[in-house]
């Protein structure tokens, strides 16, 4: 007689959280909290919950619903199944998506609540970051398949969080803000194009159209190094001590620049510079934490 281990209540919460890729957690989180402080300067309740909210659940909703709608592909990608997505068994999909939504509604209750009537365009704010969450992965939408429209969406999952920030904080937003949240918005597609190269071989085997799948690989890292010096130049255009944030932009360029070149077949050799691009992202963010001091301190 054989028996079918059933995976422990622990293994398969630990899958759940996985999925929402916790190494990336702070990338929503911080800008969303980091634009409420320094608009508002006050720690307070919204500033909590909006934080936990773009911390755990915003994540679990974007990445989970994704690991969810790509599993046959992701069970074909040799990188999955660790740190850069989970393949989660489908006995997990439902639990998943149950667990996002469960854990996002009385956070999202309580924000709409706490951000009471004064700011109600901060309301359509949360509602095109939610929609674009599910935009991206759900059937129907698949903003993920659409070239282009992939980056985009992409990066208005870590802008819109930012811009919430804001829009709930009642902030004037002048031309030099513009220019860091286009700024912001010109490195979020930048990264996820230059991520999608990676999966050129996987995707175009499971039928998934990509910018990277679109364009190439080669026409794609490019596009990202422009992306990317094209955010360092916008940075120029904000306040001071904003323009060093300008330089910000160098790890990013030189972790893509290698790969400038690459073929399709050998796309999958730039996962090398994708890792880099993982760490880099919290020396970087920690340098963006000390201009934004800075700013606070002398404005």
């Amino acid at each position: 007689m054989s028996y079918v281990e059933t995976p422990s209540l622990g293994h398969r919460a630990g899958q759940v959280l996985l999925s929402s890729r916790p190494i990336s957690w702070i990338n929503t989180a911080f800008p969303f909290a980091s634009a409420y402080v320094l608009t508002t300067g006050r720690v307070d309740a919204l500033l909590v919950v909006g934080t936990l909210f773009f911390l755990v659940p915003y994540n679990l909703l974007m990445y989970g619903i994704n690991d969810v709608f790509d599993y046959e592909s992701d069970l074909r990608n040799p990188r999955k199944g660790g740190e850069e997505g989970a393949v989660l068994d489908p006995s997990l999909h439902r639990t998943v998506v149950w667990a996002g939504i469960i854990t996002a509604l009385p956070l999202l209750v309580a924000m709409v609540w706490l951000g009471g009537t004064g700011h109600p365009w901060s309301w359509a704010v949360l509602a095109v970051s939610l929609f674009a969450v599910f935009a991206y992965s759900v059937p129907g939408l698949r903003f993920k398949e659409r070239p282009v429209l992939d980056s985009i969406t992409s990066s208005t999952h870590f802008v819109s969080p930012a811009v919430y920030g804001l829009a709930v904080a009642g902030a004037d937003f002048t031309w030099p803000l513009i220019a860091l949240l286009a700024a912001f918005f010109c490195w979020g597609m930048a990264s996820h194009a230059f991520g999608a190269v990676q999966d050129v071989v996987p995707d175009r085997e499971g039928g998934i159209a990509s910018i990277a799948t679109a364009f190439g690989a080669t026409a794609t890292v490019r596009i990202a190094l422009l992306l990317w010096a094209a955010a360092g130049l916008l940075m120029l255009a904000t306040e001071w001590p904003g323009p060093l944030g300008g330089l910000l932009v160098v790890p990013y360029l030189v972790a893509a620049w290698p790969y400038r070149s690459i073929s399709d077949a050998d796309s999958w050799q730039s996962n090398q510079g994708w890792r880099y691009f993982i760490r880099i992202n919290y020396v970087v963010g920690f340098l963006v934490t000390m201009l934004m001091i800075w700013w606070a301190l002398i404005r």
